[in-house]
């Protein structure tokens, strides 16, 4: 594919050299890359949702919403777990002063 695409830019621009004037607004057209690549996702399989639309399937979830909803649980449970294992602490200058009076 690539060898295809560069014996098409190599005759385009012999085509522009041999005619000697400046290029038509054609031939310029044709020299500018093609995006062949660039109609989108991955179209195999079934479509992806949105993670609310289906919130119990996330097989289904396009991918930018899986990795945020992924990454705020693990945030919850990081949390989380350092509230339970440090116990919650309060801050010691606000108990101290409190005591003082």
């Amino acid at each position: 594919m690539a060898a295809w695409v560069a014996a098409r830019k190599v005759a385009n621009l012999t085509r522009l050299s041999a005619s000697g004037s400046a290029p038509s607004t054609r031939q310029a057209a044709s020299l500018l890359q093609r995006r062949g690549l660039a109609g989108g996702g991955d179209h195999h399989g079934p479509p992806k949702v949105n993670f609310w639309e289906d919130p119990m399937s996330p097989s289904k979830w396009k991918e930018e919403h899986f990795v945020i909803v992924s990454l705020a649980g693990w945030g919850l449970a990081i949390t989380g777990a350092y509230k339970f294992f440090t116990g919650g602490k309060k801050d010691t200058k606000d108990e101290k002063v409190a005591e003082s009076h």
